[in-house]
């Protein structure tokens, strides 16, 4: 079971849509105990990092995302929640995040205009699961004024837009895509679909142990 956070600032209809396409099982939830029962999380996000914070801590969810991801758990971060899996943000104003990923959030400032919207292609700069299945220089759709200035060793893949966009970062079990894979057609499906694949396998070693 895949739990999608509910803290009223993800696009969790599409994402419900997008993993009921490829026969996840998932339940929508902002409930301590069923997101620590989950075997993998997604944690959605669309608006300003700050309020996405301060609505993780009004629901007590913050210790709970910190816990489920040093567990080993699998867990997603998509787009705002992508962001919110880093330490910090300078967005409005220094937020701390869930500090799962080190990077600050940063405005994106290029000759461009902002927010970078649309399709881009995502170029692959590490081989990990999520890639099965998903050509290089593929493109994804983004939707976003704000990056992750992260360490290099960290990112997957990556956009160019003025400057090179971390599109899809991972530590471990600590998962984030900046685009969003429920609104990038069969790319995005297959990346959702591998994640499932990722959770499978987690949850199959646990019942090892």
């Amino acid at each position: 079971m895949i739990a999608i956070i509910d803290y009223g600032m993800g696009n969790i209809r599409s994402v419900e849509q997008a993993l009921t396409c490829i026969g996840a099982k998932y339940t929508v939830t902002d409930n301590e105990k069923k997101i620590m029962e989950s075997h993998g999380v997604i944690l959605p996000g669309v608006g300003a990092f700050p309020k996405a914070m301060d609505a993780l801590k009004e629901k007590n969810l913050v210790s709970v995302l910190q816990e489920s991801g040093k567990s080993g758990k699998p867990l997603l971060g998509i787009c705002l929640g992508m962001q919110l899996l880093f330490a910090e943000s300078d967005e409005i104003k220094n937020s701390m995040g869930l500090g799962l990923l080190p990077g600050v959030i940063r405005k994106l400032k290029v000759p461009y205009k902002i927010p970078h919207m649309g399709w881009n292609q995502l170029k692959k700069t590490r081989e990990i699961p999520l890639w099965n299945e998903v050509e290089d220089n593929s493109f994804v759709y983004y939707v976003h004024s704000y990056y992750a200035d992260c360490p290099s060793d960290l990112v997957c893949g990556s956009s160019e837009y003025g400057i090179e966009i971390p599109g899809f970062v991972a530590k471990g079990n600590i998962l984030g895509l900046q685009f969003h894979p429920e609104k990038s057609g069969e790319i995005g499906i297959q990346m959702l679909r591998n994640f499932k694949g990722v959770v499978e396998v987690w949850k199959s070693s646990q019942r090892s142990i």
